[in-house]
């Protein structure tokens, strides 16, 4: 895959890439079809997409980027079976051809993180008025109507918008080529790259001390994981307040991170890896069409981030009590760090499971 060019001319519009469905020269008798390396593409990012469905998806769907990552990964096997067919029928036989399908695939997919990522953090904002006003199966229902909505301007976008024509390329001295051309998100690339850059300037201030704030945090959360089976809202047991004791680790007021920086420390010691090889790829010129890059990580990721600002912005009213989905982040105790607290302070709801996790 080939860009046209490394950066786009005109900023609003998505960069523009040339899918190579073949290959020929004057030395071959058969052209070469690129399309099963499309497809073995398309089923990898099939497999990771279902894995992370499995493993961190919100089973309830009561919020609309749940419901999101349901239709990503339908979406995900819709593209990869009618691949597959194009493939296997070819050219003469099947009834959509391969430009066609990675073309609308990658405008499609290119349309749905504006919309997505707003609808989203609109419904966190207001997750408090709609469990309030709303019983769980109506907010399913919005979320699932949403979706079908983002997802139908997205494809009405894609079919305004696309060029599904294969174009020959022919050089003196190299093959030819049968291309399609395809589009890249901007909008992942620049959320990816904004968001590692302003994170990595935020912590540079305080990167002396950042190793002693996430081991805390760690024993906090390894005191969470022996405390799972409790349920009382009494205070850790007397020998672990001992313990905690004698060891001497003891916040001064000045020495507490700030609740932002605490929270930031909570997002990226998940999503740096992440963060770190997207831009990695990014430098090193490695451009993913849309279809690749608008997967459950990405959307894992931003569902991570836009929960991370709501629980900032609630926990100045409200304290480290959410209502907001599951996270892989550990928002509840990076809000205890912030606040300076020992082990031996914390209330045993921090560290029951129900309650933990946001």
């Amino acid at each position: 895959m080939a860009a046209v060019s490394p950066w786009s001319p005109d900023t609003s519009q998505p960069l523009k890439m040339l899918a190579i469905i073949q290959l020929w020269d004057d030395t071959l008798a058969d052209p070469v079809d690129n399309t099963n390396k499309y497809f073995f593409l398309l089923l990898v990012k099939l497999g990771l997409d279902s894995v992370l469905f499995i493993t961190c998806s919100h089973k309830k769907y009561t919020s609309f980027l749940s419901v999101c990552s349901l239709s990503i990964l339908l979406a995900d096997v819709l593209l990869t079976c009618l691949l597959a067919a194009a493939w296997l029928l070819g050219a003469e036989r099947s009834f959509l051809s391969v430009c066609f399908l990675l073309a609308n695939g990658s405008a499609t997919f290119g349309a749905l993180p504006l919309p997505m990522m707003f609808l989203g953090s609109l419904d966190y904002y207001l997750d408090d008025v709609w469990a309030r006003k709303h019983t769980a199966r109506w907010r399913v229902l919005r979320n699932v109507v949403l979706t079908l909505l983002v997802w139908l301007q997205a494809a009405v976008y894609a079919a305004r918008s696309v060029s599904t024509e294969l174009v020959e390329l022919a050089s003196a001295f190299g093959p030819k080529a049968l291309v399609c051309e395809v589009q890249e998100s901007s909008l992942v690339t620049t959320f990816i790259l904004g968001l590692f850059l302003v994170s990595l300037f935020a912590l540079l201030p305080f990167f002396s001390s950042i190793p002693r704030w996430v081991k805390e945090a760690e024993t906090m959360y390894e005191a969470r994981e022996k405390q799972r089976g409790e349920t009382s809202d009494l205070f850790l047991a007397a020998p672990q307040r001992r313990e905690t004791e004698a060891s001497g680790e003891k916040y001064a007021e000045s020495d507490r991170p700030p609740l932002w920086l605490s929270l930031t420390l909570s997002f990226l010691v998940f999503w740096m890896p992440y963060l770190g090889v997207s831009v990695a790829c990014l430098i090193c010129g490695f451009l993913v069409p849309a279809y690749v890059s608008v997967n459950l990580l990405w959307l894992e990721c931003t569902n991570s981030f836009l929960a991370g600002v709501t629980f900032w912005m609630k926990s100045k009213t409200r304290g480290p009590h959410s209502n907001l989905p599951e996270s892989v982040c550990l928002w509840k105790i990076y809000w205890h760090l912030s606040q300076g607290r020992q082990l031996s302070q914390l209330p045993a709801a921090t560290f029951d499971k129900r309650s933990f996790l946001v």
